[in-house]
């Protein structure tokens, strides 16, 4: 509260009590309401009887509000728009002795990035993070809402921020506690993040909780090749999976193979039986997992459970530059790309994937103006990626964001992206406690 703000208040509570000292207040109609106005340099009463002896040196006569005799805050709701009421004294004693499992209760419904900023405060508020009280009321809550996780590396350095899309701010979170090799973000689910490098010559994989912390480096593969990866995670039995798709690997085919953290250890299935594959444009959907093929012409699609792959000859739109496979909620599958072969007639489009005729159906273009705004040049790259059923654009040299909603079929910026890095590494984030990489 500013100290204009404090004097208001200060001003309205002792003008309310000397009127009810001197004049008792009467639930009658016919009894005429004092409207007392509070100002930062002093209280003016502009009541008939208080204009008596006194000059009124506004441009215009005050009008009096007169309501229903039930208190002076609703008058002073209907002449200023905000009500005005006393501090709330808190008194320690009495916050002190909440139970435990009450104070876990209202701090899990608590934003998540605003408890993370609260361990420092003391040694109770750093270790409840891992109390399993609190864990247990934070996995029951609803989520927090889908935030945007950008990391990048600034010498040498990861640095990563989260943009919540609830709240509309950007938090700082460091990242100073993975360990020092040449990574790259791989992709986020269920409050995990993953990330894979280079550890010297050795290709490695790690998943960490950027709330609490805490991370693990996975067991090196059965083919131990750098290639794409996605993680998913499982709520219900607090598992997580990592994936590695089928690719190429000199002259031979290196088979897909699937981390379990239930079990700690790579399991090797089937070679995916494609030749000329887009394996770094995927997506995971309904326990399946789609990749853009050449040859042969469409996507393929990895049953999760099963470990086999299959095709699906779905045909890209004609004059597709470069596509995009993006996952939405119900088992709904979407295409994004842009079309056209000349920089005047490129525009932005998004298919959804009709399974019964395995064809794609447009179902949304991106706004001219939003375009232009996004891609200036033709040639520039952009990136894209979904989560439910928001699916976001970033561009990489012109630093800024795009967000659609298809379910409302709204186009937004999100606010301050050109502070980011223009090269950093962007994807949805869902902040949660108990997450666990274990």
């Amino acid at each position: 509260m500013t100290m204009d703000a404090a004097a208001e208040s200060s001003e309205s509570r002792l003008s309310s009590s000397q009127l009810n000292k001197n004049k008792p207040f009467h639930n009658d109609e016919s009894c005429p309401k004092e409207v007392l106005p509070v100002r930062g340099c002093g209280s003016r009463n502009t009541s008939p009887s208080g204009r008596i002896g006194s000059r009124n040196t506004s441009p215009s006569r005050q009008k009096v509000v007169k309501t229903k005799p039930r208190g002076l805050d609703e008058e002073t709701v209907a002449t200023f728009g905000k009500a005005v009421h006393p501090d709330v004294q808190m008194e320690d004693n009495i916050w002190a002795m909440l139970p435990e499992d009450l104070f876990n209760e209202i701090l899990a419904r608590v934003p998540p990035f605003m408890i993370f900023r609260l361990r420092s405060v003391c040694k109770r508020w750093n270790s409840i993070l891992q109390d399993n009280s609190f864990l247990k009321f934070h996995s029951e809550v609803p989520s927090h809402g889908p935030c945007l996780l950008t990391f990048w590396k600034n010498s040498h350095t990861p640095q990563c921020s989260v943009f919540s899309l609830p709240l509309k701010t950007w938090y700082r979170i460091p990242f100073n506690f993975l360990p020092q090799w040449a990574f790259w973000l791989v992709g986020s689910s269920g409050g995990l993040v993953c990330f894979s490098g280079l550890d010297g010559l050795i290709f490695r994989a790690l998943v960490c909780n950027p709330l609490t912390q805490s991370w693990r480096t996975l067991p090196s593969m059965n083919y131990n090749q750098q290639r794409q990866l996605i993680m998913v995670v499982d709520r219900t039995d607090k598992s997580f999976k990592v994936i590695a798709t089928s690719d190429i690997y000199g002259d031979k085919s290196l088979p897909t193979e699937v981390y379990d953290s239930k079990i700690d250890k790579w399991t090797v299935h089937q070679i995916m039986p494609a030749v000329n594959l887009c394996s770094s444009k995927m997506a995971y959907c309904d326990s399946r997992l789609y990749l853009e093929t050449l040859s042969p012409l469409g996507l393929m699609m990895y049953r999760l459970d099963s470990g086999y792959w299959e095709h699906i000859p779905a045909k890209f739109p004609r004059s597709l530059l470069d596509g995009y496979l993006v996952a939405g909620t119900q088992k709904r599958l979407y295409l994004v790309g842009r079309i056209g072969l000349y920089s005047t007639l490129q525009s932005m489009r998004i298919w959804e994937l009709d399974h019964a005729k395995i064809m794609w159906v447009e179902i949304s273009r991106m706004p001219p103006k939003y375009f232009r705004a996004l891609l200036r040049l033709s040639a520039e790259r952009f990136e894209c990626f979904g989560q439910d059923n928001l699916i976001c654009f970033t561009s990489w040299n012109q630093g800024k964001g795009l967000i659609y909603d298809v379910e409302k079929k709204v186009w937004s910026w999100i606010a301050g992206c050109a502070l980011q890095s223009y090269n950093s590494q962007v994807c949805f984030y869902e902040p949660r406690f108990d997450a666990s990489v274990r």
